[in-house]
């Protein structure tokens, strides 16, 4: 990685985290989330390292090897610009004559000097470059976290990657803004190490991948609006792996997402129902009042039932009372009634 390029984190930068930082990393993701630090020219990505850094950059030379591939782009910069003017050049091919249309004459010069980039980056021992990743705004901190995550104690922890970062957000956002997300890998051109890092991030992560871009195209400015026409990535997704590959993988990432969200779901569910309670059998009754509530028909009847009780008992307590009395009387002793005087 060039020193003092976009590739290469700064000295004292408080943005990135290593295994020696003072802080962990869950707690570093929750404080700086790239939907919340907006960078003002001094911020403009979030750095997490990983566990696997081992690539030997002491043969590097950087800066040879991106005066080299700057001179090369030059020069096919011009080419095809030659080959646009040239009128002896078809616009269609032609089997009948074997005469090559521009477009092809074009593309021919692009490839050989894709082939002369390589050749140029393993010459200098600057191989180094990254997987692209882009995020939407609404989803980038959710994307980033897992994948930083990954890479320290996760799934992309076993493969060659060591290094990642993640935009920050632009001072002038606008609508559908994207996250760049770039997953640092040690050589762009070993196609199997590179394989084996895309299958983590579909199968693993479900995300959606834009080609592996090697840092020497970065630090001579090839990007897709270059003049050169020469291809901004090394690797094409499905250069690596046909379509209907990427697919099933993201395919079995998504379904265990959904299996894992349902699974959660359905416990809460029942704790947030209250229990049901079972349906008491009510017997209709002539005094019921049909506009009545549930709870005051409940009170209604526990209040006739209070009066039959009562009314029973007094109708016992009278029966033996009258009875008592009755016998108090017939107990009694007859006295005589005193005739008055007068």
């Amino acid at each position: 990685m060039d020193k003092g390029s976009d590739d290469t984190v700064p000295e004292e930068y408080p943005y990135f985290w290593s295994r020696g930082s003072s802080i962990a990393l869950p707690d570093f993701l929750t404080k700086y989330k790239p939907s919340m630090v907006q960078n003002d020219g001094t911020k403009p990505w979030i750095w997490v390292e990983g566990g696997n850094r081992n690539q030997d950059t002491s043969r590097s030379n950087s800066a040879a090897a991106i005066s080299e591939a700057a001179a090369l782009l030059k020069e096919v910069s011009q080419r095809v610009e030659e080959i646009k003017n040239d009128d002896s050049i078809p616009m269609r091919s032609s089997k009948k004559t074997g005469a090559k249309s521009k477009k092809d004459v074009r593309e021919k010069v692009q490839a050989d000097a894709a082939k002369k980039l390589k050749d140029i980056s393993i010459k200098h021992n600057y191989v180094c470059g990254k997987w692209l990743i882009f995020a939407p705004a609404d989803k980038v901190d959710v994307i980033w976290t897992k994948i930083a995550t990954s890479l320290v104690s996760g799934a992309l922890a076993s493969t060659c990657a060591f290094l990642t970062k993640v935009a920050t957000t632009p001072a002038n956002e606008t609508p559908h803004h994207q996250h760049v997300i770039c997953l640092y890998i040690p050589d762009v051109y070993d196609k199997d190490a590179v394989t084996d890092v895309m299958k983590v991030l579909l199968r693993n992560h479900g995300v959606s991948l834009s080609g592996v871009k090697s840092d020497l195209y970065t630090g001579v400015g090839l990007d897709s609006k270059h003049s050169s026409g020469i291809p901004s990535t090394v690797w094409k997704n499905t250069s690596l792996l046909a379509d209907s590959e990427i697919k099933d993988l993201k395919d079995a990432y998504f379904s265990e997402l959904n299996i894992a969200s349902t699974s959660t779901a359905k416990p809460d569910e029942k704790k947030d129902q209250p229990a049901k309670k079972k349906p008491i059998p009510k017997k209709k009754t002539q005094e019921d009042d049909p506009f009545a509530s549930e709870d005051e028909v409940d009170a209604q009847k526990v209040e006739r039932k209070q009066k039959v009780q009562t009314k029973g008992k007094s109708g016992k307590r009278s029966q033996s009372s009258d009875v008592d009395a009755d016998a108090d009387e017939s107990d009694k002793p007859k006295t005589k009634k005193q005739k008055s005087t007068r």
